[in-house]
């Protein structure tokens, strides 16, 4: 058994035998996703410099496409729930701001795009993929922007949602709802992993369903009622519903 997470209440009692159906989150919880994303920064202002030298020249690393990117976030509301749109458009901001032609936004986002999906999944992740898609449907449920077709994991989910489809983003309950209604399950029946606190354990349980939350950090949890069970690694999640 792994040890305690510290200043972790006692979790609530993970009820096993009513979970028809898994929901599970993508970035940090398969995967560590700002690895990725600096890849695909670094080949993005790459290519800026190549086929747009004026806003490269004006944001001259990663760092200042990110912060432009943070940027939009402000700018356009609207579009907080589909983290493409607000990348595309970021990129779009910069290209006007250096004098150079918007619509290269196009394809240089779908260089960013196509990067943004060479993840590098924790070594247990097809494994334990593959255990939970024998036992239960899966449905991936997430904010970000990875397709789990193109990372190649698609096999293992009767359904992917993303908020930028949906309209609304975790953890409001109607993400889950949603996922739920997918499956023709109800919410209490269905267990949501994912790693964090507030968008998915909170979230999940706020919306009836039981969460595991992903903490291989052993950060604190920050709320008074814990999740239903807490793992240090998606081997811990098999071996917990073992």
């Amino acid at each position: 058994m792994p040890a305690p997470i510290p200043d972790l209440p006692p979790a609530q009692s993970l009820d096993k035998g009513r979970i028809r159906a898994i929901t599970i989150d993508l970035d940090d919880t398969l995967w560590p996703i700002w690895p990725t994303i600096e890849r695909a920064e670094a080949l993005l202002l790459q290519w800026l410099t190549e086929h747009a030298p004026a806003t490269a020249a004006l944001f001259q690393s990663t760092e200042a496409l990110r912060a432009i990117r943070n940027q939009m976030v402000t700018l356009r509301p609207d579009l907080n729930h589909d983290l493409s749109a607000l990348r595309r458009e970021s990129i779009r901001l910069a290209l006007t701001q250096a004098g150079d032609e918007p619509a290269l936004a196009e394809p240089a986002f779908e260089l960013f795009f196509a990067e943004r999906q060479r993840v590098q999944l924790f070594d247990d992740a097809h494994d334990t993929l593959a255990f939970l898609a024998s036992r239960y449907p899966v449905v991936a449920v997430s904010n970000g922007n990875a397709d789990v077709h193109k990372v190649g994991i698609g096999h293992y989910f009767q359904h992917s949602l993303s908020a930028a489809v949906l309209g609304v983003a975790k953890p409001d309950a109607r993400i889950f709802h949603a996922a739920a209604g997918m499956l023709q399950v109800p919410p209490h029946e269905v267990l949501h992993v994912g790693d964090d606190a507030a968008l998915d354990a909170r979230g999940a349980m706020d919306a009836g369903m039981q969460a595991v939350w992903f903490n291989p950090a052993e950060h604190a949890w920050p709320y008074d009622t814990p999740p239903h069970a807490t793992v240090g690694s998606l081997t811990a999640l098999r071996e917990l519903l073992d």
